[in-house]
């Protein structure tokens, strides 16, 4: 079957537009049982309808003790420097190692990974010289890394986010309870 030469030289924007809009576009809302439902715009129902994230259990980020979030910081270490097992040696590698593999874009993510750690620990209230010292490791850490061949074997034995955590577990146990 052919197209009429009408359709073939309307374009398609003209085509797809509906010969009515707005209100007259929508029709009736029917529900289940075949009744007409008033359209009240807005349902007051839901205008107070939100989330609190800041007091929910749901936020990996909110209201978390301090052990809470040391052993957070002590399992992202773990997972950047060494999650993994090299086959057939004792060599441990993590994530870091893995995605430093990528040119400079790789040592940018877990640089910046390992920052994040550094402001969690400043969070937890370390000192300055702590959390210098934690610096210098991850610019140690991210200098090297960027050196294509050596910079990633750097990463594997380095590993400057169980330094780090070491240093800011350290402190925090000298620290009196409250």
């Amino acid at each position: 079957m052919a197209m009429p030469e009408n359709d073939i030289f309307t374009s398609n924007a003209a085509r797809s537009r509906p010969p009515f809009g707005g209100a007259q576009a929508r029709g009736k809302i029917i529900d289940q049982d075949g009744h007409e439902i008033p359209d009240a715009g807005p349902r007051p129902q839901f205008e107070s309808f939100h989330f609190d994230f800041r007091n929910s259990a749901a936020n990996p980020f909110g209201n978390l003790t301090r052990e809470q979030r040391l052993a957070r910081l002590e399992a992202i270490a773990k997972l950047l420097d060494v999650a993994f097992v090299l086959p057939g040696t004792n060599i441990r590698y993590g994530i870091d190692g893995l995605i430093g593999l990528i040119p400079i874009v790789g040592d940018i993510i877990t640089t910046a990974i390992s920052l994040w750690l550094v402001r969690e620990a400043r969070a937890l209230g370390a000192p300055w010289h702590i959390t210098a010292r934690m610096l210098a490791n991850v610019a140690v850490d991210g200098v090297v890394g960027i050196v294509p061949v050596v910079g990633d074997a750097f990463d594997v034995m380095f590993r400057a986010n169980i330094r780090n955590v070491r240093l800011l577990r350290r402190w925090l146990d000298r620290q009196p309870r409250l």
